[in-house]
């Protein structure tokens, strides 16, 4: 059974059905084109345990396709998906099966994949990779960001939950990504990130002509004294799907620039380094997750195989 069935079978859920008067015209569970759904054009039954959020990012440097290029990284890996939107691959990763997809920047976009996965596959865990910007003195550009919590400043997840439902990254892939960064011998840090729409004046940043209002000038010092470690545009929405949802998430960034400290943009930078952290740490929770398995443990995320 999917998790996606299980969430339609609470009585709270059947309840909103039952008092919203369009129901019966929704194409639910979504739109269809040739018997895929229709955003991301997935072969829902060819997708991973373990799924990679990336953008198409001039930041990143990529040099091609992020989703082609993580998939040069993997075994066996096909393409699963390309529906002009989003671009999808699968392969495994020490043993790991692993979908990435690549897509535009910012919540909004990224809900429209992150549905799709949700609705039509029991994939277990979400992790977003790839830029953000720094906003505390001791982030160098460079370093690498594990995610523990987000500050929700989009507005996509406030259409599904208020602002005080938490955006918490779960603890297991939190540990499994610390685990692999020291392992690698990674610079890392762990802390909260502020997720936000805007990149420009909602991030602190001024838009054409230097253009700011009085909040916006506020919003990098207000990051900086909370402790809040860098910023980005996708994770919000990732994590509170997965919260509601019944999925594991989790983000790892490497920071570009960071205009607190001063330190100037460099293309690309950490990059390869995410890439590689994400990797080695979805490869620890598998084997995590594997060790459950055997020893009979409860488990509130079972495999595809578990659950179909």
């Amino acid at each position: 059974m999917k998790k996606s069935e299980i969430i339609r079978s609470k009585p709270s859920i059947q309840l909103m059905q039952e008092r919203y008067e369009y129901w019966s015209r929704v194409p639910y569970p979504g739109l269809v084109i040739d018997n895929k759904p229709a955003i991301t054009q997935v072969d829902i039954d060819k997708v991973g345990d373990y799924l990679i959020y990336l953008v198409r990012d001039p930041l990143g440097a990529y040099g091609k396709d992020p989703a082609e290029r993580m998939a040069e990284r993997l075994e066996n890996a096909e393409c699963i998906g390309n529906s002009g939107m989003f671009l999808s691959y699968t392969g495994y990763y020490k043993g790991a099966k692993i979908t990435c997809v690549s897509g535009g920047s910012g919540c909004p976009e990224v809900e429209l994949a992150i549905n799709d996965f949700m609705e039509y596959t029991n994939c277990s865990t979400f992790l977003r990779v790839g830029t953000s910007g720094g906003v505390a003195e001791k982030v160098k550009v460079g370093d690498c960001v594990i995610t523990s919590g987000v500050f929700r400043e989009d507005g996509t997840s406030r259409a599904y939950i208020g602002d005080g439902f938490p955006a918490y990254c779960h603890y297991e892939v939190v540990t499994a990504l610390v685990q692999a960064a020291e392992q690698l011998g990674m610079s890392y840090h762990v802390g909260v990130t502020a997720c936000m729409d805007s990149d420009f004046v909602g991030n602190g940043r001024p838009s054409v002509g230097g253009y700011l209002q009085p909040d916006n000038i506020n919003k990098l010092g207000t990051y900086n004294r909370a402790g809040v470690l860098n910023t980005d545009r996708e994770s919000s929405i990732i994590m509170t799907m997965c919260n509601l949802f019944e999925r594991r998430g989790g983000a790892v960034f490497n920071v570009t620039d960071n205009l607190i400290s001063g330190e100037k943009f460099r293309e690309g930078a950490g990059t390869e380094t995410s890439i590689d952290l994400a990797l080695e740490g979805i490869a620890i929770l598998h084997q995590m997750d594997m060790k459950k398995a055997q020893a009979g443990k409860e488990n509130w995320f079972p495999s595809l195989e578990q659950m179909n």
